[in-house]
């Protein structure tokens, strides 16, 4: 492989992650993927959690959604989410480590 191919595979990759960067560089979508680190969840505990309307919540699951981050299943008149990406669910490991549990420095 030569140097410009290289490159042009690299520019292809770097738009794809600053895409999925793009869907977690929300406080609220973070305070969501907290949630979803510790395990699937319904619509009805992450707005009890977060505190966000039902309305924004929607909005921020939808784009978690588009964004390959979350998938959900329904039970009933339920639906639980859960995250459904490995790169995700290892970047919010991560995060959720350093920054979201009640342990967690600074």
């Amino acid at each position: 492989m030569d140097a410009a191919s290289g490159i042009e595979s690299m520019a292809a990759k770097a738009d794809r992650v600053a895409g999925f960067l793009k869907g977690l560089a929300s406080p609220h979508r973070l305070l969501i993927l907290c949630e979803l680190t510790q395990g699937e969840r319904s619509v009805t505990d992450l707005i009890e959690a977060t505190g966000l309307p039902q309305s924004s919540m929607s909005q921020h699951l939808a784009k978690l959604k588009e964004e390959d981050i979350v998938s959900f299943r329904r039970e009933h008149r339920t639906l639980y989410y859960f995250l459904d990406n490995k790169a995700a669910r290892e970047v919010m490991t991560v995060l959720f480590d350093n920054f979201c549990r009640d342990d967690a420095p600074g």
